[in-house]
């Protein structure tokens, strides 16, 4: 098959509309139209639905974009190593992890990272969802989990635990909790059971909801927990790590935690070689080292 037919075929499936691919490919409506009606013929099969509003994949078509779309991300794979220099670290990386971790812990070092790689272009995407690596939807990720793909590389880089805090000043105008059913006096600040968070988090509200705490707030992830603890609202369920970049926060009824939830730090394999990635990991490692060390020198481990 042709490869530029194929090309015009992937945009004009990935975008639903001739016009938008034409728009994407510098082509006009008409050209993008021609080159769909050959690749049709070539194939003797019918590649798309055409209606009012817009274009829908055939069976055949979707066969076809299937395909299209795999060669994409392993092209854009094999780019990517191609302008890995041996000596430099530049050019774009998307590292995706959970809001949380990205905007408490990942985000704040990141100033460094860049003072050392000025020439480095990083895209943070914050999701829960975990984003499917081997398929090229990110370069990296750092995940609260084992990742379960078989054909990735992956490396384990601390363990977090789920703590209670609260403010400084919240404990200035609220008796500070002594014992768990003490939370029946307080208002918790925590993620919804429901919410996608990770699996002792969310089992550690369900023990804490047993103490019946006289208030409630829940939002969808842990940045806005701890903007309602920062604003005194509460006794917030947040990670561990927090304390040490919130110095503000104030560690409660230490004997209630989770259980131990793993970070993994993971690519794809035939990203191995990647200078990028190889710069990130070990800045990650070496925050992870840093902050360890702070922490023991506090006394706090």
């Amino acid at each position: 098959m042709d490869w530029d037919k194929l090309r015009i075929f992937h945009a004009v499936a990935d975008a639903g509309s001739l016009t938008h691919a034409g728009d994407k490919l510098n082509l006009s409506q008409s050209a993008v139209s021609r080159q769909i009606r050959a690749l049709e013929e070539s194939l003797n099969a019918t590649l798309f639905h055409r209606h009012a509003r817009g274009l829908i994949l055939t069976e055949q078509g979707e066969l076809l974009f299937d395909a299209t779309s795999s060669m994409s991300k392993r092209l854009d794979a094999a780019a990517a190593r191609i302008r890995d220099s041996e000596e430099e670290v530049f050019g774009e990386l998307r590292v995706t992890t959970t809001f949380g971790f990205g905007t408490l812990w990942l985000a704040p070092r990141l100033p460094k990272l860049y003072e050392k790689y000025p020439d480095l272009k990083i895209d943070l995407m914050l999701e829960e969802r975990v984003l499917d690596l081997p398929m090229r939807e990110a370069d990296v990720a750092i995940r609260m989990k084992e990742p379960s793909q078989a054909d990735l590389i992956r490396k384990r880089l601390m363990t977090i635990r789920m703590q209670l805090f609260v403010s400084d000043a919240y404990l200035k105008a609220h008796d500070a909790p002594i014992t768990p059913p003490d939370l029946s006096q307080h208002r918790l600040i925590c993620q919804n059971t429901t919410a996608a968070q990770v699996g002792a988090g969310a089992s550690l509200v369900v023990q804490l909801m047993e103490h019946n705490p006289a208030s409630l707030l829940t939002v969808n992830n842990y940045f806005g927990v701890l903007q309602g603890v920062l604003h005194n609202l509460g006794i917030g369920v947040l990670p561990d790590y927090v304390a040490q970049e919130v110095p503000d926060l104030v560690h409660v009824l230490p004997e209630i935690e989770s259980s131990d939830v793993p970070v993994y730090l993971a690519y794809p394999e035939e990203l191995r070689h990647s200078q990028r990635i190889a710069a990130f990991r070990d800045f990650v490692q070496e925050e992870i080292t840093a902050s360890r060390k702070q922490l023991k020198l506090q006394g706090k481990i």
